[in-house]
């Protein structure tokens, strides 16, 4: 998976939109997300993973509380992710559920429901796939072969789970592992190696005891063959 860019608007501490162009950053080679505390890394992060998935890492799932404190009341919470995985080009936008202010100077609110919308890159243009919720979350689980624990417990470790990583079951880190690194075509050349070493053990056996029956046939025929 390679990231491309990542619009933020009305989330998290952004109370405008912020455009980040990760090719440009990684043009040189490695880059650093750096600053104080407070200034919104882990909210670049979370961005990202809620675009994918919809949702961000622990405590801070809550929908409520994504949209920014600071916008306009008006400005409707948005993130968009376009990235490349398994030689396909995609982008997802995703809008939280929020609360929008009546129109026409009424009093109180409507709620918003969250919205999603992924499109892909065919042909040079940009073709729609789906705008349903579940059906793009299915998709993108699909592209990039894991769900939302999976991708922030290896791709966006979040500050301090590292350890927990490793203190996880051995059959959890081998499952991840498995699916991160893409071993089920080793394992499938693996169960084939292992069924043709049964088939040859099998035929040994079979032979084996055909050589010994002609040996025993041989040796009776030698003895007859003596007293006559």
């Amino acid at each position: 998976m390679r990231i491309h860019h990542l619009k933020i608007s009305g989330f998290g501490p952004f109370a405008g939109t912020e455009d980040i162009d990760f090719d440009r950053l990684s043009a040189h080679g490695l880059f650093l997300l750096n600053g104080p505390t407070g200034a919104g890394k882990t909210s670049v992060l979370d961005a990202i993973c809620f675009a994918l998935y919809g949702s961000v890492p622990g405590a801070r799932q809550d929908g409520k509380r994504l949209r920014s404190d600071h916008a306009e009341p008006a400005q409707e919470p948005a993130v968009t992710c376009e990235f490349s995985a398994q030689g396909r080009r995609v982008e997802e936008t995703r809008s939280p559920a929020w609360e929008k202010p009546s129109a026409r100077g009424r009093k109180g609110f409507t709620v918003q429901q969250a919205k999603t919308l992924l499109r892909e890159r065919v042909g040079g243009a940009w073709v729609e796939k789906s705008a349903r919720n579940d059906e793009a979350g299915a998709e993108i689980m699909a592209l990039l072969g894991m769900d939302r624990d999976q991708f922030t417990r290896v791709v966006m470790l979040p500050q301090g789970d590292f350890a927990a990583f490793l203190r996880s079951k051995a059959a959890d880190r081998l499952d991840l592992l498995q699916k991160l690194f893409g071993t089920q075509r080793f394992e499938a050349v693996e169960q084939e190696l292992s069924r043709q070493a049964a088939a040859a053990r099998e035929d040994v056996s079979a032979l084996t005891a055909q050589l010994g029956l002609l040996s025993s046939r041989a040796e009776a025929e030698g003895a007859q063959l003596v007293l006559n």
